[in-house]
């Protein structure tokens, strides 16, 4: 969750190390309210955040086409799809790209994400939708049909 949201891996080891002790620390807190799972992608979701509002107050410069042509150049046609869609949700605000990665990567439903980022279902739904659109607007059209039909059929 951490490396999705965050891009960077030691920034995102970072966070991962936070939200690991958040959890044992605030384990003894844990109520019952929603599902262990919910409560802990909302830490490790919390933790992530954290470190990228660190990592804004101490950032540096980067040129985000330089990452986008770099990704398309390295590795194999497998890594080469992966690194681009790595260098498109580096793109995305953090909101999007937060809602992207529980989504579709933690695969939570609409109100276990509404749950996570304290926000209403409606709200999690319509930044999918136009997290989605960012997304395909920075790939462009690279994907094939059956990448649309696939990604078509988890947007339900």
């Amino acid at each position: 969750m951490c490396h999705r949201i965050i891009i960077n891996a030691s920034d995102a080891e970072d966070a991962v190390q936070m939200a690991m002790i958040s959890i044992v620390r605030a384990l003894p807190k844990f109520d019952g309210r929603s599902q262990f799972s919910t409560w802990v992608y909302r830490i490790a979701t919390n933790a992530a955040l954290d470190e990228l509002r660190r990592i804004k107050r101490r950032a540096l410069p980067t040129n985000n086409h330089e990452i986008i042509d770099q990704g398309i150049q390295d590795g194999t046609s497998g890594v080469d799809a992966q690194l681009d869609i790595s260098s498109a949700l580096s793109l995305l605000s953090e909101e999007f790209r937060t809602v992207l990665v529980l989504r579709h990567i933690a695969d939570l439903e609409y109100d276990e994400i509404a749950l996570i980022i304290d926000a209403p279902v409606g709200t999690v739904r319509s930044r999918l939708s136009r997290a989605r659109a960012q997304l395909q607007e920075l790939l462009g059209n690279q994907m094939t049909d059956s990448e649309r039909q696939i990604n078509e059929g988890k947007q339900s």
